[in-house]
């Protein structure tokens, strides 16, 4: 059976199942299903209790349901409410207001899990309810949300970084050097963004500030616990005291202990936060289960690895394979979750980029990026998947709201081959 005919039949199955209301994490194992079937004679059940075991055992996100519930509770006590307060202004006078704290979060979060899920779902948890009472459009709130949320896998302690390390043979300290710098100027882009659309639809929406914004002390104050916290939080991981799993576990007690001190804590907020968090956690482990088989029934197909051979064959300039390897990325990304595209396809793009003398460090950030852009595309877009589930819209909607900042990063992508120096100048320096 060829390429192209497996593909058809894997995003026929998939929209079908999306189209008659199928749960995203049940479309994905059923259509994963039919491909072990069609594709390969290896034993289905076997393959799927191994791979979906395998994936769901990993210590790297026992953080995730931790973080979730650290977000629920920052959402469901006053804490969450303190922070955009707080907030307020010191951003008042900035083009595009409290959008920006999506951003600026996602970062501070992206550094705490290293997970784009956990990002998306605490900033989230925290964001959605505030900016929507504020009367923030809510093709914004949803766009910097799916956009930001992608810095987990950027942003140091990168999974994915981690993974591109094993893979080539990099070192992975050197690799998180490689990426603190694009990570903060991709952070600033998105911002840079939000401003300029600020500036430009400046009467098409009129957010209500809060009205108590010059008393700076006291809005310090009412920033400061929570500063405070994620400041324990990311100084327990970078000083070596804690794990990411212990930090988040730090995180959740001290998001408890702060919301007592301010007697918003109840037995019903309690049972509900912990409620909440079950039931997003449920909802990202069931996709990931759903993704992680799909992608070891395209592996059978072998499309992945078809087409970077496809590729390599073209023998192109630098620059043109930057490019052809940006599209294919992007394309693989709308079938594959990002851990799957680099595993399945490295052995044969790893080649060919050492001969096209790329540094590796600086190969390894570029791909980081166009696997974040994996992120936020359909069908496969994680992001996607969760902001569904977080804010009720369709996913024609928040695909929709989503595509500005797709196009941020492919404008960050271009800035990064122009000013390869962003990715090897901290890892050369630190390095002497």
């Amino acid at each position: 059976m060829t390429e192209s005919l497996s593909i058809v039949i894997f995003l026929a199955t998939l929209f079908a199942l999306l189209g008659f209301g199928v749960w995203v994490g049940a479309a994905l194992l059923i259509t994963a299903i039919m491909g072990m079937w069609l594709f390969t004679s290896a034993p289905i059940g076997d393959s799927m209790a191994i791979t979906i075991w395998s994936g769901q055992s990993s210590w790297t996100l026992t953080a995730l349901p931790l973080f979730i519930w650290m977000g629920e509770i920052l959402f469901r006590t006053k804490l969450s409410e303190t922070l955009f307060r707080g907030l307020a202004p010191f951003l008042r006078n900035l083009p595009g207001g409290l959008l920006h704290v999506n951003v600026g979060a996602s970062a501070v979060f992206a550094a705490i899990s290293g997970s784009s899920a956990a990002t998306v779902a605490t900033v989230g948890k925290m964001s959605i309810p505030e900016l929507r009472q504020r009367n923030y459009p809510e093709h914004m709130i949803i766009g910097t949300l799916s956009g930001a949320g992608t810095l987990g896998l950027l942003i140091p302690p990168s999974i994915s970084m981690i993974i591109f390390g094993v893979t080539v043979n990099e070192s992975i300290t050197k690799l998180f050097m490689a990426a603190m710098i694009p990570g903060l100027c991709l952070a600033l882009l998105f911002m840079a963004y939000i401003a300029v659309w600020a500036k430009i639809n400046r009467g098409s929406f009129n957010p209500v500030q809060d009205l108590d914004t010059f008393h700076l002390a006291r809005r310090l104050l009412d920033l400061l616990p929570v500063l405070v916290l994620i400041a324990a939080v990311i100084g327990s991981i970078y000083s070596g005291i804690a794990t990411a799993t212990e930090a988040a576990a730090l995180g959740v007690l001290g998001s408890l202990i702060l919301s007592a001190l301010q007697r918003s804590l109840s037995w019903e907020t309690f049972s509900e936060s912990v409620l909440g968090s079950i039931r997003t956690t449920s909802m990202i482990m069931l996709i990931l289960m759903g993704a992680g088989f799909l992608s070891l029934a395209m592996g059978f197909t072998g499309i992945p690895r078809a087409l970077a051979e496809g590729i390599g064959s073209l023998h192109l300039s630098p620059i043109a394979l930057i490019a052809i390897l940006t599209i294919f990325y992007i394309v693989l990304g709308c079938f594959l979750d990002g851990l799957s595209s680099i595993v399945l396809t490295m052995a044969v793009i790893e080649p060919m980029v050492r001969a096209a003398g790329f540094d590796m460090l600086w190969f390894g950030v570029y791909l980081m990026i166009v696997v974040e852009m994996a992120q936020i595309t359909p069908p496969i877009g994680f992001n996607l998947f969760v902001l569904q589930g977080m804010t009720g819209r369709d996913m024609a909607f928040i695909s929709k709201a989503s595509f500005p900042m797709f196009l941020v990063m492919c404008v960050f992508v271009a800035i990064l081959v122009a000013f390869p120096g962003l990715a090897t100048w901290l890892p050369h320096i630190l390095s002497k």
